[in-house]
C-alpha cells in the first residue's frame, strides 16, 4: 500500500513538473517611443533594422497594432493590467492615483501559475503602488537565467536607446548613416534643417535599438532557449519627432508588433511564420494574450481579447481600437479616438486649446524648438501652422487607406456625414462601455472619490454618467444651440456638470457671452478647476479684470497639486502669472509648486 502511494505521489510530481516545464517561456521586448513606420519590415526604405526585419520573417507581423495611449506611463498601465487606463483612473501622465484592487498586474497571475517573472530597467506603471514588488526581480540586472530550475519564465525587457530624450540637445550626436538632406520627410512636417537632422539622428537610434533587440535574441539562443520561448517585440507607443508622441495620430499610437512562436508551440498560434496579420489589436489585448499563452484563465475584469493561446478570441467583424490622451506633464486636455487601421476618428473635448504643445518636455529636441520658432516667425504653410492653434472643430475623420499621414480631415465633407455620425456614436458607446473616468477633471478626483477611487465613484450610481457624457459631447461641439443647456447646468449641484457646462461656454467664445450673469457665481466656485475655467470664459469675453481677480485669488488659496497644475496651465497660456506686482509672491509659490511636481515626474523617465 505504501509503495502504491509512493508511486502515485511520484507520478503526480513528475506530471506536475512536466506540465510546468511544458509551458512556454515568454520574452517580451519593449522598445521606447518608436512607431511602426520607422521599421524596414513596415515599409520604411530608409530604415536599417535587419534583426527586427528577420524576426518578422519568423513570426507574425501585426499591421494594425496600437498603443491605446501615445505616451509611456499611461500605455504601460494598460499593458500591465489588460484594462483601459481611463477605466481605472490612470489616464493622466505619471499621476499615481489609486486604482481598484480588482485591477491586478498580469504578473501576479503568471507568478501564481509558476512563472518566474522579471522586469529589466523600466516600471512607470502609472498607478499607486510599488512597481518593483509585482515581479520576482525588477532591476537593471533582472535576468531569466536566475529562475528556479524547471520554472518557465516571463521576461519583460525595455530598450530605452530610442527614447525621445536621445535627440535632446544635451546629447548632440551627429547623424552617422543618412545625411539630413537625404531624409524622406513626411508631408505633415515643415521642411526645416533641424527637423531633417533629428530625423537622420533618430534613424541611427532605431538602428541602435535594432542591434540591442538582436543581442537579446542572441542571448536567448546561446542559452539554448530559443525553441522554448515565445518572443514578442513591440514599442510602447509612437513618436518621437513632432506630431508623434502624445498625439492620437497614427505616428503617435500605431506601433510595431511581431510575435514569434517556435515550432513546438505553433498549436498556440493561428498565424504562420512570416504572416502579415491585418486584424486590429491594441495594448489592452496583451495581458489576456499572455495569460492565454500560459494556459491561465483570463479574469473577467480584463477588457481585451487573447490574440493567441488556448483562449484565443477572434476579432469582431467591426473591431476597433480605443485610443485616449489626457494630461501630459503639466498640460491638460482630453482626447479620445477609434481606429481599425482603415478608418480613424478622433474627438478633442477641449478644442479651445491649441494642439501643440502637449508638454514642455519635448522642447529638448532641436526640431521642436525650430518648429515653434518658425510658427512664431510666421513662415509656416497653413497645414504646418495648424498644430500651434486651437482647432476649428472637435472632430477628425480619416480614411487611412487614401491618407496614411492624416492630412485630409473628412469630418467637414458632407459626403462622409453618415460615416462621421456612426463613428461619433461608436466612440460615445465605447466610453460608456468602459466607464471612462476622463469625464471627471483630474483635480476633482480626490474630492469626489471620498476615500475610494475615482473608478469606484464613476462606476457607482452616484455619478450620473449618461448626463455627463452627453454634456461633454455637447460642450466640445461648439454648437450655439446648446447654450440653454449650458446655462441650466451651470447651477448643477454636480461640479463635473458645472465644469463641462463652463467648457461649453469657453468653446463657444463670444457666442456665449449672454451667459455671463449665470456664470458669475462660478468665479468663486468651491472647486478651483471650475472657477479657473469660468475665469477663462470671462477672458474670452474680454472681461479681464474679473478673470484675473478670480484666478489670482485661487493662486493664493489653492494647495492641491492637480488644481495647481490646471491653474498654472491656464495662467501660463494667458500670460497672467505674476502680471500684477502685489500677487507675484503668490504666483511664484504656484509656479514653484507646479514645477516641483513636474520635475519629480520627469526624473522618473527611464526608471
Amino acid at each position: 500500500m505504501r509503495m502504491k502511494l509512493f508511486l502515485l505521489t511520484l507520478s503526480l510530481c513528475v506530471n506536475s513538473l512536466f506540465a510546468e516545464q511544458s509551458k512556454p517561456n515568454i520574452l517580451w521586448i519593449f522598445s521606447e517611443d518608436n512607431s511602426s513606420h520607422w521599421m524596414g519590415c513596415y515599409g520604411n526604405d530608409q530604415a536599417k533594422t535587419p534583426r527586427i526585419d528577420a524576426l518578422a520573417k519568423e513570426g507574425g507581423l501585426f499591421e494594425n497594432a496600437y498603443s491605446n495611449a501615445p505616451v509611456c506611463a499611461v500605455a504601460r498601465a494598460t499593458v500591465l493590467t489588460g484594462v483601459y487606463s481611463p477605466t481605472m483612473g490612470a489616464q493622466h501622465m505619471r499621476s499615481r492615483h489609486t486604482i481598484p484592487s480588482k485591477y491586478r498586474p498580469n504578473v501576479e497571475y503568471l507568478r501564481a501559475a509558476g512563472y518566474y517573472c522579471t522586469n529589466r530597467r523600466k516600471t512607470d506603471f502609472n498607478f499607486k503602488g510599488d512597481d518593483d514588488s509585482y515581479w520576482d526581480d525588477s532591476s537593471r540586472k533582472a535576468d531569466y537565467k536566475n529562475r528556479p530550475e524547471g520554472s518557465p519564465f516571463y521576461a519583460f525587457v525595455s530598450v530605452a536607446v530610442s527614447h525621445e530624450s536621445s535627440l535632446f540637445t544635451n546629447k548632440p550626436l551627429e547623424p552617422k548613416r543618412l545625411k539630413p538632406e537625404e531624409i524622406d520627410l513626411p508631408p505633415y512636417l515643415p521642411d526645416l534643417p533641424e527637423i531633417r537632422k533629428d530625423y537622420a539622428r533618430y534613424h541611427d537610434r532605431i538602428t541602435d535599438m535594432d542591434s540591442q533587440v538582436g543581442q537579446l535574441l542572441d542571448q536567448l539562443k546561446r542559452a539554448g532557449l530559443a525553441e522554448d520561448t515565445i518572443v514578442i517585440y513591440s514599442s510602447d507607443h509612437g513618436g518621437v519627432l513632432p506630431r508623434g508622441k502624445r498625439y492620437l495620430v497614427e505616428t503617435g499610437v500605431k506601433v510595431p508588433m511581431i510575435i514569434r512562436v517556435p515550432e513546438k508551440y505553433q498549436h498556440l498560434s493561428p498565424f504562420k511564420p512570416g504572416e502579415r496579420v491585418s486584424e486590429p489589436v491594441s495594448f489592452v489585448d496583451f495581458s489576456p494574450t499572455l495569460l492565454s499563452l500560459a494556459g491561465i484563465k483570463i479574469p473577467s475584469q480584463m477588457q481585451g481579447r487573447a490574440l493567441l493561446g488556448e483562449s484565443r478570441q477572434e476579432p469582431a467583424s467591426d473591431e476597433m481600437e480605443f485610443l485616449y490622451a489626457d494630461r501630459f506633464d503639466e498640460y491638460y486636455g482630453m482626447r479620445r479616438g477609434l481606429s481599425d487601421g482603415r478608418w480613424k476618428y478622433t474627438r478633442n473635448f477641449n478644442p479651445h486649446l491649441s494642439l501643440a504643445p502637449y508638454s514642455s518636455y519635448q522642447f529638448g529636441q532641436p526640431g521642436w524648438v525650430a518648429y515653434k520658432k518658425a510658427f512664431d516667425d510666421g513662415v509656416l504653410k497653413a497645414e504646418h501652422a495648424a498644430i500651434w492653434k486651437a482647432p476649428d472643430i472637435c472632430e477628425q475623420l480619416f480614411d487611412l487607406s487614401a491618407d496614411p499621414w492624416e492630412m485630409n480631415n473628412l469630418a467637414t465633407d458632407p459626403s462622409h456625414s453618415k460615416k462621421l455620425l456612426a463613428m461619433r456614436n461608436r466612440l460615445k458607446a465605447t466610453m460608456v462601455e468602459v466607464t471612462d473616468t476622463g469625464l471627471v477633471p483630474e483635480p476633482l478626483f480626490d474630492a469626489l472619490a471620498g476615500g475610494a477611487t475615482i473608478a469606484d465613484y464613476v462606476q457607482s450610481n452616484t455619478f450620473q454618467f449618461t448626463e455627463v457624457i452627453d454634456l461633454a459631447f455637447a460642450a466640445s461641439s461648439a454648437d450655439p444651440a446648446n447654450l440653454p443647456l449650458f446655462k441650466e447646468k451651470l447651477a448643477s449641484i454636480d461640479p463635473v456638470q458645472r465644469y463641462w457646462a463652463t467648457i461649453g461656454l469657453v468653446v463657444l467664445g463670444e457666442q456665449s457671452e449672454s451667459a455671463s450673469d449665470a456664470l458669475m457665481p462660478l468665479l468663486d466656485d468651491k472647486y478651483t478647476v471650475v472657477s479657473t475655467v469660468a475665469a477663462e470664459a470671462f477672458l474670452k469675453w474680454d472681461k479681464v479684470d474679473l478673470a484675473e481677480q478670480s484666478l489670482l485669488a485661487s493662486v493664493a488659496d489653492e494647495s492641491d497639486v492637480y488644481s495647481l497644475l490646471h491653474l498654472f496651465y491656464t495662467l501660463k497660456r494667458h500670460a497672467l502669472l505674476g502680471k500684477v506686482p502685489e500677487t507675484w509672491k503668490a504666483g511664484k509659490k504656484l509656479k514653484q509648486a507646479a514645477f516641483h511636481y513636474i520635475d519629480k515626474m520627469l526624473k522618473q523617465v527611464g526608471k
